[in-house]
């Protein structure tokens, strides 16, 4: 099977999208961007081409009238179980990484009781893989940093002793053990890995399952066996010069948004993209091909990083600012979106008594007002509107939208796909997939 894939390097995530020769998506990942570029575009990679082998085990078992009825009881167990897997090895290496930092001479006195310390809340951490990739299980991120943290200083906190080691140690290991793990890349035994679920599931469903185990083994084996070759890889992005791409497999984030937007929704003539380091309002043809565009991109002044600057602030975490600015009465009138200046006067808005809500609707406002200056010296909004980027997941930024958009242009149906956030990488693959078709 010929693949073509597209790297989309954010400034707080990085995305790859695989699209086989038929333009049909068939994997994709997304992992957190850090200052080694190489490495999150290998990590994204690599969980794309994780996700075809999925997608393509779930063709083979559809393919089997036999296994039909099937495939809803075995295909989540699988990969719940080979999420599991993968976030106990990632633990494996958190904990050598944690176990390196503790032998640090400053530690030396210490390095005997903290240890133990230690591995009494990795096995704490182990022991509730099972339960955080449950089937109902809600998580507030699928990274492991985010997902390791969250639990890693709750139990850091209950074992913390004053006169012993102290939290303050415990924190300060980790934040030296976490970014070691994650620019060590992916795990190099994946498909070991797909091997081992797949073991743990067919014997954890034996009894449900009997006589069909050996067709389900067979499904996978077929799925697994399927050659795919990369024929065509395209990079996109605010770190894409950093990307181990040649030059002439490059291409403007603009043109990957706009593309990548018209096949989502084909009829889209305006986008407008909300990232974590700029925003982007494209015009573009029936065609996808961009037209004319404006672009902030001199600083993160109403971005994903300034709202993530302010949920630090405020002790929340980003994906909580949306949802308690829609509990707003009032918007609070904001001078300025500057990163620099935001903390200043948040907390002088508080000290003056005004609701945080109040405060954060007003704020989603003043980010919403930047963009549609962008807009509107882009050519203004033409049918259909399409929003994409991170911020596009933030009620609040929604509905400040759809507000202004309505009272300037009258009333306008904003598109919005719930993966709106690989729309980059959607359009950098789409690139590709013309790159290999003309060399055929």
């Amino acid at each position: 099977m010929d693949v073509c894939v597209g790297i989309d390097l954010g400034s707080t995530t990085t995305k790859a999208v695989i699209l086989d020769s038929s333009q049909r998506e068939i994997g994709r990942g997304i992992t957190n961007s850090r200052s080694n570029y190489e490495v999150a575009s290998s990590i994204a990679r690599e969980q794309a081409f994780v996700q075809a082998r999925f997608n393509l085990t779930h063709q083979a078992l559809s393919e089997d009238s036999r296994l039909a009825d099937l495939e809803e009881r075995f295909l989540p167990v699988l990969e719940r179980n080979f999420r599991i897997q993968h976030y106990l090895e990632q633990l494996q290496r958190l904990e050598a990484a944690l176990l390196q930092a503790a032998v640090a001479p400053r530690h030396r006195d210490q390095r005997r009781n903290i240890e133990p310390v230690l591995e009494t809340i990795l096995a704490a951490m182990a022991g509730r893989a099972p339960a955080l990739f449950g089937a109902l299980a809600v998580r507030k991120s699928e990274f492991f940093r985010d997902l390791a943290a969250a639990d890693y200083m709750q139990l850091a906190e209950e074992a913390a002793d004053p006169k012993g080691v102290t939290f303050d140690t415990l924190s300060s290991l980790f934040d030296q053990a976490i970014l070691p793990v994650e620019n060590t890349g992916g795990s190099k035994a994946l498909e070991a890995l797909i091997d081992s679920a797949l073991d743990t599931t067919l014997v954890a469903l034996a009894t449900r399952l009997s006589n069909d185990i050996e067709l389900l083994r067979r499904a996978v084996e077929t799925a697994r066996a399927v050659r795919i070759d990369e024929v065509a890889s395209v990079g996109t992005g605010y770190g894409r010069q950093r990307l181990p791409f040649p030059k002439e497999q490059i291409r403007s984030e603009i043109l990957c948004h706009g593309l990548g937007a018209h096949t989502m929704f084909p009829d889209t003539r305006t986008v407008l993209d909300i990232g974590g380091q700029d925003t982007k309002a494209i015009q573009v043809d029936e065609r996808g091909i961009v037209t004319s565009f404006q672009m902030n991109d001199r600083c993160a002044a109403g971005c994903g990083r300034y709202l993530g600057y302010i949920a630090d602030e405020m002790n929340l975490g980003v994906h909580e600012l949306g949802p308690l600015a829609q509990q707003s009465t009032f918007h609070v009138k904001i001078n300025s979106t500057c990163t620099v200046f935001a903390g200043a006067e948040l907390r002088e808005r508080l000290s003056l008594g005004q609701r945080r809500e109040d405060i954060l609707a007003g704020l989603h406002r003043a980010i919403i007002l930047r963009a549609m200056s962008l807009l509107a010296r882009s050519g203004g909004i033409s049918s259909e509107f399409t929003f994409t980027g991170g911020v596009a997941r933030n009620p609040a930024a929604v509905d400040a939208l759809q507000h202004l958009v309505n009272d300037n242009y009258g009333e306008q149906e904003i598109n919005i796909s719930p993966e709106s956030i690989f729309t980059g990488a959607l359009g950098a693959a789409l690139f590709a997939h013309r790159t290999a078709r003309e060399a055929a």
